[in-house]
């Protein structure tokens, strides 16, 4: 495809990429779900029909046959089949950078909602990492979904760029800008483990390819005093919804998992003391699409 299409002063190029993008667009999440015989040995045809689906909508949804088997393996090795080698070792993911996300009960994850059964609101994963340690990949694995809740909604960034250029593409201007979002430093008992991150929503990786961060949360966020930018946000927010069409919504269950290039995503809560336990690896690599 020639030009940028993510270069607002590159119209022709947003045009023919717009019509491609939405031609075709799944109309559900059941059109994500690839059945796949083992996650961890996955054959040529599984990896095609997956990347098929990433290739379109950033996202696809595997179905593998591990029941509730307890191995990380399938993390690792699904993602070296794509690519995602390069973990992220953030403060609460396990020894191996690979995260076992259930209720915790001791410090520090206690202090974290993802720890928790509360809900989770919008956001692209590590939102609040310093921009040269961006979250490209994410690959979530269930072993034991909760009894009740804990499902997900998930909304391709690409296509929250489109609608939001569609309304008006000064929101893109100012989601561009280098102090769009940024979130405050972490202060856990009197000490800073990290600093202000801050940086813009919309911005573009080294291939060319779209990256977003993003946080729905309305505590311990500034956007930038703008008028347009409060728009944008007001604006993205509404098309944040189950009446948007392009939004998908699921529960994982034991076996499935979610491989994507870091979309837009939500968890809701779920009941007390439950036995949920999923598996999460965040990369600073996007997707291989090409095996």
């Amino acid at each position: 495809m020639n030009g940028n299409p993510f270069d607002l002063n590159d119209n022709d190029a947003y045009r023919r990429w717009r019509d491609a993008k939405l031609k075709d667009y799944p109309a559900s999440l059941e059109e994500l779900v690839v059945e796949v015989k083992d996650p961890r040995a996955l054959t040529a045809s599984e990896r095609q029909a997956l990347a098929e689906r990433i290739a379109k909508t950033n996202m696809a949804i595997y179905a593998g046959a591990t029941g509730e088997e307890p191995d990380k393996e399938i993390v690792r090795r699904l993602g070296q089949k794509f690519g995602l080698v390069r973990l992220d070792r953030n403060m609460c993911a396990d020894d191996d950078a690979i995260t076992s996300l259930e209720t915790a009960d001791t410090e520090p994850r206690t202090g974290y909602i993802p720890y928790t059964n509360r809900p989770i609101a919008w956001h692209t994963d590590g939102y609040y990492n310093e921009l040269h340690r961006q979250i490209h990949g994410l690959i979530l694995h269930c072993v034991r979904p909760a009894a009740e809740g804990g499902g997900n909604r998930l909304l391709d960034h690409e296509i929250a760029y489109l609608l939001l250029r569609d309304e008006n593409p000064d929101y893109i201007r100012a989601f561009q800008h280098p102090e769009a979002m940024s979130i405050p430093p972490n202060v856990v008992n009197g000490e800073e483990l990290r600093g202000w991150a801050t940086g813009p929503v919309f911005m573009s990786a080294p291939d060319g390819s779209l990256h977003m961060r993003y946080t729905h949360r309305k505590r311990n966020i500034r956007w930038r005093d703008d008028e347009t930018t409060r728009e944008a946000v007001a604006f993205l927010g509404s098309v944040m919804t189950p009446e948007n069409p392009y939004c998908f919504e699921g529960t994982l269950e034991a076996g499935q998992g979610l491989i994507c290039n870091n979309v837009l995503h939500t968890r809701s809560g779920f009941e007390k003391n439950s036995r949920r336990l999923l598996y999460r690896g965040r990369y600073f690599d996007r997707i291989r699409l090409h095996a």
